[in-house]
């Protein structure tokens, strides 16, 4: 029989046991300032402090949702991905375990090192708010490009040197493009309980019509956006986080789920981006530069990626049953049917 769940706030005192245990010389070990963060709403993650005779750790602990929203969700799946970039210049936390029981704190989970530096945020949007807002435009194309670097270099990565083979969905068919087609497919009805509004069925068509394989398989961050990105105080990364929905696919992916998320946060919301923020065909640019390939499927990738990040949205709408005028998936379609157009 599974534990019950421990609430939030009786997490940090359950976990201060543990902690003596696993932390070498921490038998004093003391948990302070235990909160959660609004950072990532597919995994609870909360921040907080080691406190021995030896000084303070900061630490973060994550663990599933009380309602899981993806089908596939797994804690193994990111922690995996993280231990094996910790071997590659992406800056990555390190994983100090993952308890795989739900024993001792009601659910799996797993403890990480806290990187320095602070993400943009999302809500509210980082061209309103947060140290994007706040710095000058050389700073902001800084970060910007900072973004697009990374993105790039995880595209370059040897995927299959650093066993990440396991990414792949064999089981969702054959071709990478439409193994992650039938994938969405699935994972949408799921979210909808069965019955997906017209606009995500009329994206499935499109997907399926226009699928193609790429020339190259790459790693895709899968979650690739700004607020993912932790800055130092010169404005350059210091760190990459959220590695949920990481997978094989067209790098083409993360290009698109970092401008669509973009074009969320700025035009769908009424304002224009700020000043310094690199244009679209800028970033297109860029990116062919860094990689050497052109870029041709950003159109697919794009409605892809708003018909993907619906998931978790639609799954929230039907399971909270939220009112007809709390729209929460609006951005995602209003973005599909544009580019459906």
């Amino acid at each position: 029989m599974s534990a019950t769940r421990l609430p939030a706030e009786q997490l940090g005192e359950a976990l201060e046991p543990v902690l003596r245990q696993r932390l070498p010389g921490s038998g004093t070990a003391r948990v302070r300032d235990f909160a959660r963060t609004t950072r990532g709403f597919a995994t609870e993650t909360y921040l907080f402090e080691v406190e021995d005779e030896y000084g303070t750790l900061p630490l973060v602990f994550r663990r599933p949702p009380e309602m899981s929203l993806f089908p596939d969700y797994d804690l193994l799946r990111q922690v995996l991905v993280m231990q094996r970039l910790a071997e590659t210049p992406i800056p990555v936390p390190t994983v100090a375990w993952l308890d795989r029981d739900d024993s001792t704190l009601g659910t799996p989970y797993f403890v990480m090192n806290r990187l320095t530096g602070e993400a943009p945020g999302d809500y509210p949007s980082y061209h309103v708010a947060g140290n994007y807002f706040e710095a000058n435009p050389e700073q902001r194309a800084r970060m910007w490009w900072g973004c697009v670097d990374t993105i790039a270099a995880i595209h370059e990565l040897d995927w299959r040197a650093l066993r990440l083979d396991f990414l792949a969905m064999p089981q969702h068919g054959a071709g990478i493009i439409a193994q992650a087609v039938n994938y969405l497919d699935a994972a949408l009805t799921w979210a909808c309980d069965g019955d997906q509004p017209a606009t995500y069925r009329r994206a499935i068509t499109y997907l399926r019509d226009n699928a193609y394989e790429p020339d190259r398989v790459s790693l895709c961050w899968g979650d690739a956006r700004m607020s993912n990105i932790l800055y130092d105080g010169d404005f350059r990364v210091s760190g990459v986080l959220d590695w949920e929905i990481a997978h094989l696919g067209d790098g083409e992916a993360d290009l698109a789920w970092l401008l669509f998320l973009d074009w969320a946060s700025s035009e769908f919301e009424g304002h224009e981006p700020l000043p310094g923020t690199p244009s679209r065909a800028e970033t297109i640019e860029y990116y062919e530069k860094l990689t050497g390939r052109p870029v041709r499927n950003l159109r697919y990738h794009e409605i892809f990626a708003a018909a993907l990040l619906s998931v978790p949205l639609l799954r929230m709408a039907n399971r909270v049953q939220l009112p007809p005028e709390m729209n929460i998936t609006g951005f995602c379609t209003t973005r599909i049917e544009q580019l459906l157009e």
